[in-house]
């Protein structure tokens, strides 16, 4: 292993573009991380070191590149001059096509990912993106809201990277755009209501998902 303190990062985007290659050969699974590690050059115990816990590493390394590449396409976007609408589609558009640029491997990923031993790890991504989403655009939410907003948009997320998989952008587009007024009409009810709470356990599980406490 490299002495230089910096050697993971470099190394797990290394194993990480070894894996999109391999993946639809070999598909989304400890065999996967062995033949990326040793394609990228890594000896097997610094790939233990590197993925502890394997594919599922990987598939939060491949998610972390998703959102780079997102807000790579919203740099020149200033959320500030958009409605809130629209600066929640353009960044739900930028992450939706950041992902795909996975190609064929993305299939397996989301295989993957809905295997029921690993839905945990799939709702903790999908929270974590729409927590960047929704922190671009600007909101500083952190009552009930904060969480009402993520939980939403995570199934957004989800269901039109579905829809855009399987139908293509025009229908993804479509989907989302209608997800989105059903959200603002959603929010334009709960305005008109009294204050709503949350149960205090209910509270307690979301802020240890908002913390990361156990």
């Amino acid at each position: 292993m490299s002495s230089d303190s910096d050697w993971a990062p470099d190394a797990e985007q290394r194993v990480l573009d070894e894996a999109l290659r391999l993946a639809p050969e070999t598909g989304w699974n400890g065999r996967l991380v062995a033949r990326a590690a040793a394609a990228a050059g890594l000896s097997k115990g610094d790939a233990e070191l590197l993925l502890p816990n394997g594919a599922k590493d990987l598939a939060a390394l491949a998610t972390a590149r998703h959102l780079d590449r997102a807000f790579s396409r919203l740099e020149g976007v200033d959320p500030v001059s958009l409605k809130v609408r629209e600066r929640i589609r353009v960044a739900v558009q930028a992450k939706i096509e950041g992902t795909v640029d996975d190609g064929p491997a993305l299939r397996n990923l989301a295989g993957f990912l809905c295997l029921p031993q690993n839905l945990p790890l799939a709702l903790a991504l999908l929270w974590k993106s729409a927590d960047a989403i929704w922190r671009w655009a600007g909101d500083t939410a952190v009552d009930e809201n904060h969480y009402s907003k993520r939980a939403i948009l995570s199934a957004i997320l989800a269901t039109t990277l579905a829809v855009r998989m399987t139908s293509g952008k025009t229908a993804a587009d479509a989907h989302l755009d209608a997800r989105i007024d059903n959200v603002m009409a959603f929010e334009r009810w709960k305005a008109g209501r009294t204050r709503w709470h949350l149960g205090p356990e209910i509270a307690v599980a979301l802020a240890r998902v908002r913390y990361g406490r156990g």
